[in-house]
């Protein structure tokens, strides 16, 4: 499966649009991660522990983005976007969502 921010496939021919499709993930930040995450906060540095929730949600979007595309038929999915949203009581859940259009292609000549 092809996935791509463009709207076209370079070296690709589209040959039928199938229909939005979208993969979401919301994940759950625990209690000690909210505790090291604000102690990096105020000391600097990243917080690895939000890095890989926001990693695991992006592949769990990622994901069920391509399962539904092939639901459809299609063996790309094209004009992708990501937007990440903290969501939940006090911002305590991260929600990643991702959609673009599916289609089906051919190499061109």
């Amino acid at each position: 499966m092809i996935m791509s921010t463009t709207s076209q496939l370079e070296g690709k021919n589209i040959e039928q649009y199938l229909g939005i499709v979208v993969g979401e993930a919301v994940m759950g930040a625990n209690l000690f991660k909210d505790i090291f995450a604000s102690i990096r906060d105020i000391v600097g540095g990243r917080s690895g522990a939000y890095e890989d929730e926001l990693t695991k949600a992006r592949k769990i979007g990622f994901k069920e983005l391509a399962d539904e595309a092939r639901a459809l038929g299609a063996n790309a999915v094209v004009g992708i976007d990501i937007d990440y949203e903290v969501v939940g009581k006090g911002g305590s859940m991260l929600m990643v969502s991702i959609s673009g259009t599916a289609v089906r292609y051919t190499n061109s000549r």
